[in-house]
């Protein structure tokens, strides 16, 4: 599976699947150590998910650790002058 993560603002990315936005990934709580969930749009049955997807929401203790079960998608963040980066390290 090819998956991009598209940072929105700190702490909330769109995962995208071949180009169609399928999941979110947010930063949970305001202190550390933070959690992270990968959580798809759609209520889809199981044998329609996508890979590595068995439910429909999955919780993490690191962004790496997302990036790691999603096999090191490509990222792309926003720096603080606003203008986007891509990067794959230094989550």
């Amino acid at each position: 599976m090819t998956y991009r993560l598209i940072q929105l603002a700190p702490g909330a990315f769109d995962l995208l699947l071949h180009d169609t936005v399928i999941a979110s990934v947010v930063r949970n709580g305001s202190r550390q150590p933070y959690a992270w969930t990968a959580e798809l749009l759609e209520d889809l049955p199981r044998s329609k998910r996508p890979s590595p997807f068995r439910e429909i929401e999955h919780d993490f203790s690191s962004l790496e650790e997302v990036c790691a079960w999603l096999g090191h998608p490509r990222v792309k963040t926003n720096n603080r002058h606003g203008a986007a980066q891509s990067s794959t390290r230094g989550l």
